[in-house]
């Protein structure tokens, strides 16, 4: 039975019914959501000292999600940016509990109140060709994870896949023939086929007759043969940066992520004079106003602009400074 502000009903229905079953969210926004409520419940945990399942929506009002999203910047050190992706999960939940009791009405207004919270948008991070060569440089070939990490690394940065779909690569999911390509499933559900180099197909040909595994299994699979997962990537990009930045200076001075090799292939595209709706196309943006951050980063592309404007040709004017009588009557 259905009790008034009973919050594990009202989450059991939100993730069984309203995302799985009527909007067929995709996996990682599942995931993503599930996240949210898990640390939400924690910090409830510790701020009311009452077990989850006890917890009512009445306990978490206005005042305390304000609480739980500080809490997750000043304890958690999340971002803004993290901060917000948090609220939309609990935003989307509150919508839904006024629709199944509209008692709850008042209650989810002052919740669905809560901004998302403004923050600077910082240059994003590439690397150049001579960080990638000092980066793949890296994995040893002796070895069997060396050849996976390089084979890794090089498809991320020539592909541009996202780190989920990256991990989420089959082995039936690579056509190296005529067009080699690698097939995709991205956000949305859309799936789309990227076109390989010849030095990615040539690597890549030789890892998948070493990995002679099933079609179905990953194509980068972890120590156990198992797919990796987001912190395995993590750990293995972070491992390699920290290596080649011994003998690549610049490196010293960036954050790489997985998704840094993401930035680096659009960065290469665009500085190879790549129109930016095939650009959105290729990394399979919704829009293509998502690839303007590219045009803000390149600092390449601004010299080029700004070397095809002309100088002034009024000469510089030399300063003189006042007359002192003059500047003291000014100044009082």
């Amino acid at each position: 039975m259905k009790t008034r502000g009973s919050l594990a009903t009202l989450l059991y229905g939100y993730f069984t019914q309203r995302l799985t079953a009527q909007m067929a969210a995709s996996p990682h926004t599942v995931a993503s959501y599930r996240d949210t409520f898990r640390l939400l419940l924690e910090f409830a945990q510790s701020q009311l000292h009452k077990a989850p399942t006890v917890v009512t929506l009445e306990d978490l009002d206005a005042p305390f999600i304000g609480r739980f999203l500080s809490h997750l910047e000043s304890n958690r050190g999340n971002t803004p940016r993290s901060r917000n992706v948090r609220l939309a999960a609990i935003h989307s939940f509150f919508k839904y509990a006024a629709l199944q009791d509209p008692t709850f009405g008042v209650l989810a207004q002052r919740v669905l109140a809560i901004p998302c919270k403004r923050h600077k948008a910082k240059p994003i991070d590439f690397l150049t060709r001579p960080e990638v060569e000092a980066l793949l440089s890296v994995p040893d070939q002796a070895t069997w994870m060396g050849r996976r990490d390089r084979a890794l690394m090089l498809i991320a940065v020539q592909t541009g896949l996202r780190a989920s779909e990256l991990i989420g690569l089959r082995c039936q999911d690579v056509a190296l023939g005529t067009g080699a390509h690698i097939r995709c499933t991205g956000k949305g559900r859309k799936e789309r086929c990227t076109p390989l180099r010849r030095d990615a197909v040539v690597v890549l040909r030789t890892w998948m007759k070493e990995r002679n595994a099933q079609p179905s299994d990953p194509l980068f699979p972890n120590a156990r043969g198992q797919r990796l997962s987001h912190d395995g990537l993590d750990y293995i990009v972070t491992k390699h940066v920290v290596t080649a930045k011994k003998q690549c200076p610049s490196l010293q001075k960036k954050r790489v992520t997985p998704h840094v090799f993401r930035h680096t292939l659009a960065m290469d595209l665009l500085q190879s004079g790549i129109d930016r709706s095939i650009i959105a196309l290729w990394l399979g943006h919704e829009s293509v106003e998502t690839t303007q951050i590219y045009l803000h980063a390149n600092l390449e592309i601004k010299e080029q602009a700004l070397a095809k404007t002309k100088e002034f040709s009024r000469g510089l004017i030399r300063y003189r400074p006042k007359d002192q009588l003059l500047a003291f009557l000014q100044g009082l």
